[in-house]
């Protein structure tokens, strides 16, 4: 028997009916999300032209992290989550942190983009209250969910598409204005010389651009769904790889390129940190109708983000119960294989996050504690997913010796890789407004420390159900 097929016993499981373009697709668009399209500006006003650097730095150990989940997913088909392989190799209170921490991180990001969508909607509507589109978008992105898994997948590969034209058509437009020496309406001459300029490159020195990390690691969550929807892929020893190799790529196009489009044509110190700087690059050009074209494109963007995360948050609820780290109810899917119950309950919780509007009305505000909370849960992601590589490179060389995909640098790289994202977490105490979700953040891992002993003994928890190497 290999570990493809050891041990399935007749218990609710998920389907793969995802096909390679709904994962390349899916992909692709969890590396154009929110943070990119929103927060991209707060961060060139505070680290001006160094923001390629940051992303170009971020990109390079998100790709390692990437790698090293796909390794130890496809090391053994049963593996269904970052949870289940946390669970085989670091033990069952892994499993039970990561999996709880990442439902949550998802679960705040939804609330994030929520706020996002309320926001940009009032660029027509000035007059509606924030809440209004924010709780209509998570009620249709619920009934697309419940449908079938196939549906979503649908959903994200046009969502993706649109994403994907809008950077490609930024990055072209750009490049015209530039070529013709455009002038704005401001008297902002459009330049490859704005990349050029020593003082833009730091403007307010190296706290500055350390400050930049926090939103860019905002800006790369979701990357890792590829491994969520790894088990309802049909053929994952393929597409898996095929999305992973193409993150330098997708990097560079569209982090790297468009920025550097924008402060090209802008300038960084016409960016506005509580804007889009996507929509604001056509405003500053004096082609309101276009903004408003781009403005439709972020929400929809922000729509998009939500819909991943969604879809994440309940599968990984449903891995929790079927781990039983989670009440059984969760482990129920409906007749199209979706787990109504874990997405009804994850939806609920969201809707209840955006009453966050009320409480903290400025949406960059709220937008930046939310991104806060969701970056230091992905950090703890993206870490336990490194440790765990690092435990099955030690317990199960033998699997690594025959993996036709293994990762760059092996282990040493994992550790300089978790090196990094220690320090990144470090760096959000540098600034207010990331501080206070860094000193709050210590409570959720307490009441989970507290959750697992409560639960420890129950009967029926079986950890790394998915079956461990052997």
């Amino acid at each position: 028997m290999t570990p493809d097929t050891l041990g399935a016993p007749a218990r609710p499981v998920l389907q793969r009916t995802l096909h390679n373009r709904h994962i390349q697709l899916m992909a692709m668009g969890g590396a154009i999300g929110t943070g990119l399209f929103m927060g991209s500006g707060k961060i060139i006003a505070m680290s001006g032209t160094s923001i390629i650097l940051i992303y170009m730095i971020i990109g390079l150990f998100v790709y390692l992290v990437m790698r090293a989940m796909g390794e130890l997913l496809l090391s053994n088909l049963q593996f269904k989550s970052f949870a289940d392989f946390a669970g085989a190799y670091l033990g069952p209170r892994a499993a039970f942190f990561l999996g709880w921490s990442y439902w949550l991180s998802w679960s705040v990001a939804v609330v994030g983009d929520a706020v996002v969508v309320g926001g940009f909607f009032q660029y027509w509507f000035p007059g509606v209250p924030a809440w209004m589109p924010a709780v209509s978008m998570m009620l249709t992105l619920f009934a697309l969910n419940v449908l079938t898994v196939r549906l979503f997948g649908e959903v994200e590969f046009w969502f993706a598409i649109i994403k994907i034209i809008a950077v490609v058509t930024l990055i072209g437009v750009s490049l015209v204005l530039i070529a013709s020496s455009f002038v704005s309406p401001s008297g902002v001459t459009a330049s490859l010389g704005h990349l050029l300029d020593r003082q833009a490159a730091f403007p307010h020195g190296l706290l500055g651009f350390f400050a930049g990390f926090q939103m860019a690691i905002f800006s790369f969550a979701g990357t890792e769904l590829i491994g969520t929807a790894a088990a309802e892929t049909r053929d994952p020893h393929s597409t898996l790889p095929k999305a992973i190799n193409a993150i330098p790529l997708r990097i560079i196009l569209f982090y790297v390129l468009a920025l550097a489009c924008i402060i090209a044509v802008t300038s960084w110190q016409q960016v506005s940190p509580n804007k889009s700087p996507f929509v604001e690059l056509f405003l500053i050009a004096g082609f309101p109708a276009a903004a408003g074209i781009v403005n439709f494109v972020v929400l929809t963007s922000a729509a998009s983000s939500a819909n991943s995360g969604v879809f994440s948050a309940s599968r990984m609820l449903f891995g929790l119960a079927d781990q039983g780290n989670a009440p059984r109810l969760f482990k129920r899917l409906s007749g199209q294989s979706v787990p109504v119950i874990s997405l009804s309950f994850t939806t609920l919780l969201m809707l209840l996050g955006v009453l966050l509007l009320y409480v903290v009305p400025e949406v960059m505000t709220a937008f930046t504690l939310v991104s806060t909370v969701s970056a230091i849960l992905v950090i703890f992601t993206w870490s336990t997913i490194l440790a765990s590589y690092i435990a099955y490179r030690k317990k199960h060389p033998q699997l690594h010796a025959r993996s036709h995909y293994k990762m760059p640098g092996g282990v040493p790289m994992a550790w300089f890789a978790l090196a990094f994202l220690l320090f990144v977490l470090c760096l959000l105490a540098l600034r207010p407004d990331t501080r206070l979700a860094l000193c709050v953040m210590p409570a959720w891992f307490v009441w989970l420390g507290i959750a697992y002993r409560l639960t420890a003994g129950r009967k029926g928890r079986v950890h790394g159900r998915a079956v461990y190497p052997r």
